[in-house]
């Protein structure tokens, strides 16, 4: 992966004010839980030109990741007469993670898999090291 931009400098006034314009971060944080994670002052992120995948890094004051959010896919051809290819969804997964004040992560995943009548599922998790 390469890194396809810095969304802001080490300037806590900027940081701040770039954290108040960039929410992304919060997104698929449960609101109860917002008091206690450490909240991300940079976020870079990262785009694979080789395949669907990006990543986000978030970091703290002490340049420490607090936030890391990730999503993939993997497709594949079909067809279904053999003449005519179209491209599905294979797998996917998204994820998100919250480092909390007690060094724990806070991680949300879905998982989304080509499969009949298969829905994509979603789940909490604790864990004690950042996912990678």
């Amino acid at each position: 992966m390469q890194i396809c931009s810095n969304f802001h400098h080490k300037s806590s006034s900027l940081g701040q004010r770039q954290e108040r314009e960039d929410q992304s971060w919060l997104e698929h944080l449960p609101a109860e839980w917002r008091p206690l994670v450490v909240a991300p002052l940079e976020l870079r992120h990262y785009q694979d030109y080789e395949m669907a995948a990006a990543r986000v890094v978030g970091y703290d004051a002490d340049d420490k990741p607090c936030y890391t959010a990730h999503h993939f896919s993997l497709t594949e051809p079909r067809s279904d007469d053999g003449e005519e290819f179209y491209t599905v969804l294979a797998y996917g997964e998204e994820l998100a993670a919250w480092r909390l004040r007690d060094e724990r992560w806070l991680v949300w995943r879905e998982i989304r898999a080509e499969e009949e009548c298969t829905q994509a599922r979603s789940f909490y998790s604790l864990a004690q090291a950042m996912p990678r």
